[in-house]
């Protein structure tokens, strides 16, 4: 058979070849492909390759470069098979016959599978992290060593665990090898079992701990003879006495922890967020034994007179030594049907950081109150997305929030958002949630928070796409309404009812839709996106829609008012309602001071790109409108907002000039709304933060602003730079001379 590698390496040089470890079989041939392989080397050019008649471009993004480590998957390697592996003495049992090395050795493995956990909990393949370890590929074999059976058996289970969770959530469409076990021992018989056997060798050693401790605090005592009786019945780790409580004690804490990390998985799992508080308790176990992981990490470098080369602070092991077991490159062939990814494992300590941050995400997710209101839900996911959490934990949040096609696995997503819309609670029941329409929405509701735990980048590109079908569902059930109810000049309670409902719900799936548009717009700046020449169309755009935003948020919160006035049932309104009706309610505000900002810095943008040539430098790749179209077609077609376009925003811009901006400061207007209305939110500690800020741009940018419009275009020297210190996304404008 040719088309199989032949020998475990060409030969280039002239030497000659080493055969290859797969012996030939009753209906396979081998035969040395070199010579070939030299002969269409010398006859190719750069650019060039062999293929036959039937070959396309899609055969040729899965074709392989023979002999690139990166390409070629059956490339040379240590070992062909994990048989061979294990006869060749790669993965020993026991791993040393001296036993304070074998100890050693052990923890070495528990830490190195660590660091392969944490680096295939950021995208790389199972099979070429975790997997890489032939303890695991045949755990079988691991029975005698009760230490390494126990915490084997207890990684499989993790990993199975974790696989359900991302799988369940889908959201490894982000990372397509995250979930892919290649035909890899993950299912094995008695795993169930695997807390109860990890839990009797986490006894054995605490038993031999505590002999240890008694025997040390004993040594000091006349009746020494005593306190050797004491352990007389338990059989040391390790052979050296010095060195055997800080092996417990190393031991004890890696046990505990995949013990502890193993019940918040699956405490996490249980429906309706039961299992909350116990994983909470769990979380907290974990994080006091990695603090005891680190402690130990001391005394594992100093029970040995060998020194470790190279940086300690990139080894994969607390001890520094590498581990035995493991080869990366065994399962090169099982890792995809494209070629295996150049891999580098986390260290340890980066594993141990990795997990803590992991721990605190699932904290924040089980701490939540599983708040009915869509808009504290919405606001605690985007929130949440603040701390960048990676896949497990957006995961596990995903699965909280929608199970069974209810929210929490408890509230139907028409009662949800019966609630958002300032329905009545009786209208939650009401037979109109059967309409097809409503059964669309309810789906749009749950696919948005589903959306909204994916990463930055697919968060942001499906948004896009999905505004549309909120435009879409509006304009449905605006149709229905009208046919319905639309020449209806006295209608029957139930149809005021029905009409009520189509009314709030229009309302609330319009606000809905700008809120959309305008996470959409802010993620491409947590995204990098947009380049400082851009600057002035996306701030004029995000002003836009901030504009109908906020006139639909003011109209979703009187039509509530009026709801909670009826209900109320006032016979005759004092001064003092009166007045506070009139006011503007704290959330509208709010959004008035994010209008304040975005037109103040897209006119001062304007200002600056129309009266100081160097602010005006068009691309040689692409003009202005086309960077217009690239930014904002997803929300050009869902026609958000309407009446928005390319012209409209040059005609905007075009006349701003400094003269213009000395007669109006946005930013000042910003700072007084960010100062009056914060003590509206003095118990909403996120809300307050975020005004916090806003009003540090605001004051820094009106200060800029005054700079720039009394010197402008005057002072040649004047550099104007935009930088992201005080908000993620409204620019801080920071003005230097040269």
């Amino acid at each position: 058979m040719a088309d199989k590698p032949v020998y475990e390496e060409a030969s280039i040089d002239g030497q000659p070849p080493k055969l290859a470890s797969i012996p030939a079989s009753d209906t396979t041939v081998w035969a040395d492909a070199s010579p070939l392989l030299q002969a269409a080397c010398a006859g190719l050019r750069d650019g060039e390759l062999i293929h036959g008649d039937n070959f396309n471009l899609f055969a040729a993004m899965s074709a392989l470069e023979i002999m690139d480590p990166k390409m070629d998957s059956g490339i040379v390697c240590t070992y062909y098979s994990i048989d061979e592996a294990i006869e060749n003495g790669a993965a020993p049992i026991p791993i040393s016959l001296d036993s304070t090395i074998d100890v050693r050795c052990t923890i070495d493995i528990m830490d190195h599978l660590l660091a392969c956990e944490a680096a295939w909990h950021k995208g790389h393949s199972l099979a070429q992290t975790v997997f890489s370890c032939i303890y695991l590929l045949r755990l079988d074999r691991t029975a005698p060593h009760a230490l390494l059976h126990s915490y084997c058996r207890i990684i499989r289970a993790t990993c199975k665990a974790v696989v359900s969770v991302v799988s369940d959530a889908r959201t490894h469409e982000e990372e397509d090898l995250f979930t892919m076990t290649y035909g890899l021992p993950l299912n094995g018989d008695g795993d169930d079992k695997c807390l109860s056997i990890l839990n009797a060798v986490e006894e054995t050693i605490s038993r031999q701990l505590r002999a240890c401790k008694a025997t040390s605090s004993k040594r000091r005592l006349p009746e020494g003879k005593i306190a050797n009786m004491s352990c007389a019945d338990l059989e040391p780790l390790q052979s050296n006495p010095n060195l055997e409580e800080g092996f417990c004690k190393a031991l004890l804490c890696r046990l505990r922890f995949r013990k502890h990390f193993f019940h918040v998985l699956s405490c996490m799992k249980r429906p309706q967020g039961r299992g909350l508080e116990s994983a909470r308790k769990h979380i907290a176990s974990c994080l006091t034994e990695l603090e005891s992981i680190l402690k130990s990490a001391d005394f594992l470098r100093s029970c040995f007179d060998e020194s470790c080369e190279g940086d300690i602070d990139d080894k994969t092991t607390a001890s520094g030594f590498e581990p035995i077991g493991f080869d990366a490159m065994l399962n090169s062939r099982l890792s995809a049907p494209t070629p295996p990814r150049a891999i580098k494992i986390l260290s340890w300590k980066k594993a141990v950081e990795y997990f803590v941050k992991l721990l605190h995400d699932l904290d924040v997710i089980c701490s939540y109150s599983l708040d009915p209101h869509l808009e504290s839900l919405l606001r605690f996911v985007v929130q949440f997305q603040k701390s960048q959490p990676d896949l497990v934990a957006r995961s596990h949040l995903q699965l909280l929030l929608v199970q069974d096609g209810k929210l929490y696995g408890r509230d139907p997503f028409f009662a949800v958002i019966n609630k958002a819309a300032a329905l009545p609670e009786a209208t939650k029941n009401h037979d109109i949630q059967k309409n097809e329409s409503f059964l669309q929405l309810g789906m749009l509701v749950m696919n948005l928070l589903k959306i909204l735990c994916t990463n930055a980048a697919w968060q942001r590109r499906k948004l896009g796409k999905f505004l549309q079908d909120w435009r879409v569902i509006y304009v449905q059930l605006e149709l229905a309404f009208r046919n319905e109810y639309g020449e209806v000049s006295s209608s029957s309670n139930d149809e005021n009812t029905c009409m009520k409902i189509f009314q709030h719900i229009l309302l609330w799936v319009e606000e809905q839709t700008y809120w959309i548009a305008f996470r959409f717009l802010i993620l491409g700046f947590e995204l990098e996106l947009y380049s400082t020449g851009e600057y002035c169309m996306v701030y004029w755009y995000l002003y836009a829609v901030l504009i109908k935003l906020t006139e639909k948020t003011h109209l979703m919160m009187a039509v509530s008012h009026d709801n909670a006035k009826r209900k109320g049932k006032k016979k005759k309104d004092s001064p003092k309602d009166l007045a506070r009706e009139s006011r503007i309610p704290p959330a509208v505000l709010f959004l008035q001071c994010y209008i304040c900002l975005a037109e103040g810095l897209s006119m001062m943008l304007a200002a600056l790109r129309n009266e100081i040539p160097v602010f005006h430098s068009p691309s040689p790749f692409n003009t202005e409108h086309e960077k217009f179209v690239q930014h904002f077609e997803l929300l050009q077609r869902a026609c958000i907002p309407d009446h928005v376009s390319y012209p409209s925003y040059k005609e905007s811009t075009t006349h701003a000039r400094f003269s213009t901006l000395a007669m109006y400061n946005y930013f000042k207007d910003a700072q007084r709304i960010a100062k009056e209305v914060k003590s509206s939110f003095s118990n909403d500690p996120e809300r307050l933060a975020e005004l916090r800020k806003l009003e540090q741009v605001a004051e820094h940018n009106s200060v800029a602003q005054n700079v720039i419009c009394r010197l402008g275009a005057l002072d040649p020297s004047l550099k104007v730079s935009f930088e992201f210190s005080h908000h993620p996304f409204f620019a801080t404008v920071v003005v230097k001379r040269s």
